[in-house]
């Protein structure tokens, strides 16, 4: 199989790098964590990339794009630990792309290509536990449309987007909702998350809603599927420039006189470091290119993938701060933010233990080992 990047997508990659070095420093970064955790001018500047459109198929304003550049810009987007949650973006744009009426594409798939529209995905429930099929919340029709009643939690800029994508129970069946922020019964309460993002609390009171299909539990697999693929590229990319910075660190940190990345017990750290980093990049280029695989084997490839992401995640983020030493967990040291980071997206989209439990009841009587 050939892993090569195509011409494109290395002129992506080059793109959205330099977008970070040059327009989302770390100052950048601290100021916008400080006034609250997502940055609207920031926003729009991936917007002016193109980046919001890149699932949204061309003849609806967007890149027409797949899962491969969606992964190549989620790890440029990770090295550079950039708040704004673009990963939202691209599960907005797959779902309601695939998903969707022909009205409500029209309605919001140019919107949302343009940067003019923040979409994102409210469907985690307290009583979920990360299950997909545990939802609370209900809708009725309500004349032409429908009433929506819930309560959502950990949404992504929540109380900073323009509409939500809400899975809710009709008739015992969970369906697809899209809620716009505005709309009547719509109340949102935002704080700041551990990493510096902003997430909100959603509370629906008969809101009015367009309904994006009623097979919503295949479409929320999806919509969930897409996140986990775009953390996992987004990690690779925030693992990659934590070995960097620990390098650098321990290349210019002295003691008793020399670098201590003379000292081979440090060495064989930073060794394991960077297995653990190759082995979460391999698996999230098998997540990123089963993504348009059937729905049992995409299912089963993400759940391989957030595991193996997991692990590497952890233990990155716990290497990095232990051989900073004391500074390693300080506001002013930049590792700091990337360990923060990482603790957070382990926990995105299901944790570690969550997909051990998902991969388990996925395997057959043999495994894989003779099939």
């Amino acid at each position: 199989m050939d892993f090569d990047f195509t011409d494109d997508q290395e002129q992506l990659r080059d793109a959205v790098r330099k977008w970070v070095d040059k327009g989302y420093d770390f100052e950048r970064r601290r100021g916008i964590a400080k006034a609250g955790g997502f940055s609207r001018e920031a926003y729009g500047q991936l917007a002016e990339l193109g980046l919001a459109g890149l699932y949204i198929p061309e003849d609806d304003g967007g890149l027409g794009m797949g899962p491969v550049e969606g992964m190549v810009v989620m790890e440029e987007l990770g090295r550079g630990i950039v708040l704004e949650p673009l990963a939202q973006t691209l599960i907005a744009g797959a779902v309601l792309s695939s998903y969707a009426p022909a009205d409500v594409k029209a309605a919001w798939l140019p919107k949302i290509a343009g940067g003019e529209a923040l979409v994102v995905l409210a469907s985690q429930e307290r009583a979920a536990r990360y299950k997909l099929d545990v939802c609370e919340a209900k809708a009725v029709q309500a004349g032409a449309g429908w009433a929506l009643t819930a309560t959502k939690s950990i949404v992504p800029a929540g109380d900073k987007a323009d509409a939500f994508i809400v899975p809710a129970q009709v008739k015992g069946k969970i369906a697809l909702f899209l809620v716009e922020s505005t709309a009547a019964g719509v109340t949102t309460r935002g704080y700041s998350t551990q990493d510096g993002g902003r997430a909100a609390e959603v509370v629906l009171k008969d809101a009015p809603a367009n309904l994006i299909t009623l097979d919503g539990l295949a479409a929320l697999e999806h919509a969930t599927d897409i996140g986990i693929a775009a953390t996992c590229a987004e990690a690779v990319g925030v693992m990659d420039k934590t070995v960097a910075i620990t390098v650098e660190y321990m290349n210019t940190r002295k003691q008793f006189g020399v670098v201590i990345s003379s000292f081979q017990a440090l060495r064989h750290r930073m060794a394991d470091m960077k297995m653990q980093l190759e082995l979460a990049r391999s698996m999230s280029y098998y997540a990123s290119l089963k993504l348009n695989a059937p729905a049992v084997e995409r299912r089963a490839a993400m759940a391989r993938a957030k595991y193996q992401l997991g692990v590497s995640m952890r233990f990155i983020g716990q290497q990095a701060v232990q051989l900073h030493g004391g500074i390693g967990v300080t506001d002013e040291y930049i590792v700091s933010h990337y360990f923060k980071r990482l603790t957070q997206m382990e926990m995105s989209f299901g944790d570690t233990l969550h997909h051990l439990g998902e991969v388990s009841a996925r395997m057959q009587d043999t495994a894989g080992v003779f099939a």
